[in-house]
C-alpha cells in the first residue's frame, strides 16, 4: 500500500495558485517546449453537473493510464473510524452489489493492464495501467467498486489479518515507522496526524459498518477527480457521466454512530493510541472536511537497546503545496540530499549533496542521513532524518541541527551558487525523468486537479524553478527553521523530534537548537 501522496513527484510536489472554472478548456502553455513531450501534451478539464472533476492528458504509446481520486484519507478520520483508510485500500476489487470477488478477479484478468488501490492522508487512489481499448471496462470495474461494494465480514476478517503482519513489519524497521510517528506527535489530536496505519485496538473493533459509514460520508461526487492518459477526454467524459453522473452532491453533514467497545493496543502499536488525547466520539462531515491542520511540534523518545542503529527525526512545520515557497524549499530540498553510508545511488543522485559530502563523508558512526520535504493541502513538515551507532546520538543530533543551520545564510559555510544551480537542475530532471512513467504522470494529473483544479505545465514549474535565488533560499530556510510559518498557520512553530534506539541523550535537544538559533527562538 503506497503511504505517501506518490513517488518522486509528490517528494517535490508544487503549487497552483489559480482554480480551474466549471467549463471545458485546454491546459495548454503558449510557450514552445524543448524539454520533453509532455510539456506539449494536451490537457484538459471539466467539472460534470454533479461536482466530478475529469481530467485527461494527451500521451503517445501503446499504454493508458487510468485513476479514480477521492478526496479521502486518514486526515478525515475521527475515532469511530480511525484507521479505516488503511483497510479500506486493502478491500478494493473485491465483491460488489453485482460481482462476486471470484467475478471481480475475471472481469479484471479479461480487462488486462495492471490495477491498484492505495491510501495516503489526502487521497485514495484507484488506479491502472491498460490498454486504451480496455478503458471503458476498467472505468467500469472502478466505478462498481468505489459506489457499490459488498463489504462483508469474510473480507473485513481477512484484511484484518493480512493488516496485522503489515503493521508489525512496520513496527520492527524504525526507518519505516518513525515517519508515521513524526507526523502523530507534529500534528497531535488532529488532521494529519492522524495514522495511516491503523491502531492495533482500532482494527481488533473494526466493523464493516464502520467502514461503509466512512464510505457514505466522504465519497460524494464533488470530492471526486477521473483521471485519463493517453484516451480520448470526451471518451472519458462520457464515460465517467454513465457510470458516476447519477450520483448526487450532498452538502449536509453526515453523522455515524460512534463504535462500541473497547480493547488494548498491541505492545507499541498501543503508541498510536497513547499519542491521541481524549476524543469526543464522531464528528460531522462539514467539521472534518474544514478542519484546518494545526501543527503542535512535539517529543517522543522511544528507549530500546535491541536497535542496532539509534534512528533520529528532526522535523519543522513545512510550507503547504499552496505556498509560494514551495519551490525554494524543493530546491532546499534536492542541495541538502543525503543517503546512506553505503551509497548516495551514485553520480547524479546525490553525492554532491550537502548531507552526503558534509556529514557521510566525513562521520563514519553515521549509518544515514537524509531531508525530507513532505506537504500537503494546508500544511507540511520538512527536516533531516538520521541514524548512526549507540552511544553517538548527541553528536548526531548536533550534526543535524548545524546542518539546518548553515542554510540560513550564504558566505562560509553557507549556500553557495554553484550548489544552488546544481540542486535545480536535479530538481527540474527529477520532475521530467519521473513524468515519463504513464502512472506518475496520471497521479500528478489527478492529485493536482483534486486539489488545486488544473495542472500546471511543466515549463511554467521549471521556470518557477529557474527563478530561484540564493536569497529566496536563505529566506525560506530562516521562514522554516525559525518557525515563521506558524505565523501563517498558527501552529506552534516548536521542533518536533522523534526519535528511537538510546535515546537518553537526546533529551537535551532544545539546547542543541537554542545553541545554534533555531526554533521559534530564532533571532532573524
Amino acid at each position: 500500500m503506497s503511504k505517501q501522496l506518490s513517488g518522486a513527484i509528490a517528494r517535490h510536489v508544487l503549487p497552483f495558485t489559480r482554480r480551474a472554472t466549471n467549463v471545458t478548456r485546454p491546459l495548454v502553455s503558449p510557450l514552445v517546449s524543448r524539454m520533453n513531450k509532455h510539456q506539449q501534451a494536451s490537457q484538459t478539464e471539466i467539472k460534470l453537473p454533479n461536482g466530478i472533476r475529469v481530467a485527461t492528458e494527451d500521451s503517445q504509446g501503446h499504454f493508458a493510464s487510468l485513476g479514480v481520486y477521492v478526496d479521502a484519507g486518514s486526515r478525515y478520520e475521527d475515532e469511530t473510524t480511525r484507521g479505516v483508510s488503511h483497510i479500506l485500500d486493502r478491500l478494493a476489487f473485491k465483491s460488489t452489489a453485482s460481482r462476486t470477488s471470484e467475478k471481480m478477479m475475471a472481469d479484471l484478468e479479461a480487462a488486462g493492464g495492471n490495477v491498484m488501490c492505495s491510501s495516503s492522508r489526502e487521497s485514495i487512489m484507484y488506479q491502472s495501467a491498460l490498454l486504451p481499448q480496455d478503458l471503458p471496462k476498467m472505468l467500469a470495474i472502478m466505478a462498481d467498486t468505489i459506489r457499490n461494494p459488498r463489504i462483508t465480514d469474510e473480507e473485513l476478517e481477512e484484511q484484518r489479518m493480512s493488516a496485522v503482519h503489515e503493521i508489525q513489519e512496520y513496527w520492527s524497521k524504525p526507518e519505516m515507522i518513525l515517519p508515521e510517528l513524526l507526523h502523530t506527535v507534529a500534528y497531535k489530536d488532529n488532521t494529519l496526524g492522524n495514522p495511516l496505519l491503523c491502531p492495533m485496538d482500532k482494527l481488533e473493533i473494526m466493523t464493516t459498518a464502520n467502514i461503509k459509514q466512512y464510505i457514505n460520508t466522504w465519497y460524494k461526487p464533488e470530492r471526486i477527480v477521473v483521471s485519463a492518459v493517453g484516451a480520448d477526454h470526451d471518451k472519458v467524459v462520457d464515460l465517467t457521466k454513465d457510470l458516476f453522473g447519477d450520483m448526487k452532491a450532498t452538502t449536509s453533514s453526515a453523522e455515524g454512530e460512534p463504535s462500541s467497545g473497547s480493547s488494548e493496543g498491541k505492545a507499541k502499536g498501543g503508541i498510536f493510541s497513547s499519542l491521541f488525547g481524549k476524543s469526543s466520539g464522531t464528528s460531522d462531515y462539514n467539521t472534518l472536511s474544514r478542519e484546518v491542520a494545526k501543527y503542535t511540534g512535539g517529543t517522543l523518545l522511544i528507549e530500546d537497546d535491541t536497535q542496532q542503529y539509534t534512528h533520529l527525526h528532526v522535523g519543522f512545520e513545512g510550507l503547504s503545496i499552496h505556498d509560494d515557497d514551495i519551490y525554494a524549499l524543493a530546491t532546499l530540498q534536492l542541495l541538502m540530499g543525503g543517503g546512506s553510508s553505503f551509497s548516495a545511488g551514485g553520480p547524479g543522485k546525490g553525492m554532491y549533496s550537502r548531507l552526503f559530502s558534509n556529514v557521510l563523508n566525513h562521520y563514519n558512526w553515521i549509518e544515514s542521513c537524509m531531508s525530507f520535504n513532505q506537504c500537503y493541502s494546508d500544511s507540511g513538515l520538512f527536516g533531516i532524518s538520521g541514524s548512526c551507532y549507540p552511544g553517538y546520538e548527541s553528536m548526531l543530533l548536533e550534526v543535524i541541527v548545524r546542518e539546518l543551520e548553515l542554510t540560513t545564510r550564504t558566505g562560509k559555510g553557507g549556500i553557495a551558487q554553484g550548489e544552488l544551480e546544481r540542486a535545480k537542475n536535479q530538481l527540474r530532471s527529477s520532475v521530467l525523468m519521473n513524468l515519463e512513467s504513464k502512472m506518475v504522470q496520471l497521479e500528478d494529473l489527478g492529485r493536482q486537479v483534486q486539489v488545486h483544479g488544473y495542472k500546471v505545465p511543466v515549463e511554467e514549474l521549471c521556470a518557477k524553478i529557474e527563478k530561484v535565488t540564493q536569497q529566496d533560499m536563505v529566506r525560506v530556510a530562516r521562514r522554516v527553521f525559525g518557525g515563521g510559518v506558524a505565523k501563517l498557520t498558527g501552529g506552534s512553530g516548536d521542533v518536533t523530534i522523534v526519535g528511537q534506539g538510546l535515546t537518553k541523550n537526546l533529551e537535551h535537544a532544545g539546547k542543541v537548537l537554542e545553541k545554534y538559533g533555531l526554533g521559534k527562538t530564532a533571532k532573524w
